[in-house]
């Protein structure tokens, strides 16, 4: 029996691409396609397909990690396997949080991606070894938790702005934002404005 697959990319031609890929498989059925997050919600809870492969930014609407943390609380639920070309390990780490069974890069061969689809419908989980060391290294480090605040005051250090214009931007008192700033460079461990950015960007925290 074929496993049947909903297709969620916000680009026609890859869509169209998959599609052609999977007409030439005896094992997978395409029922749907949706160019949203949001479609993929609504086609997945009437097309009920065993898997759902999912691109990772999807326009406006909401992103791969948050359809599939909805599709993933449905029933019956479907399994979730992320196609993307985004390779950083914060995306990876969200995806498998929300419920992922897999994450997969565009660049994989066509037999990867069938094959991947027949473990996710069995209940397995899709990783390559370096992606899953990675994965348990994030959650063995997880990353720091900031306060709503404090995290205002590193989007504005990202901007450059000076104590000065990030307590007329909040406002509050310099010394105030002095006090964030020791508590952020604590919680990321790190002793500079220019560490502080550098760290949130690779972390995903900006």
């Amino acid at each position: 029996m074929a496993i049947t697959v909903l297709l969620v990319d916000d680009h026609p031609v890859v869509r169209t691409g998959l599609r052609a890929l999977f007409d030439n498989s005896d094992d997978v059925q395409v029922v749907g396609e949706a160019a949203s997050g949001e479609e993929a919600i609504a086609l997945a809870e009437h097309l009920h397909p065993d898997v759902v492969l999912c691109d990772l930014r999807l326009g406006d609407g909401i992103d791969g990690v948050e359809t599939t943390a909805a599709l993933r609380a449905q029933h019956p639920a479907p399994a979730v396997i992320i196609l993307t070309t985004f390779d950083r390990d914060v995306e990876i780490l969200r995806a498998i949080e929300a419920g992922a069974a897999g994450y997969l890069l565009k660049d994989v061969s066509p037999a990867t991606i069938v094959s991947s689809l027949k473990e996710a419908a069995r209940g397995g989980m899709v990783l390559a070894p370096e992606m899953a060391k990675r994965v348990v290294d994030g959650m063995r480090h997880p990353r720091p938790r900031l306060t709503e605040r404090e995290l205002e005051v590193l989007r504005l250090l990202d901007t450059g702005a000076s104590n000065r214009e990030i307590a007329r931007a909040l406002f509050v008192t310099e010394a105030t934002v002095k006090t964030h700033l020791v508590h952020l460079f604590a919680k990321l461990n790190v002793e500079s404005r220019a560490k502080a950015v550098t760290l949130a960007r690779e972390t995903g925290l900006l």
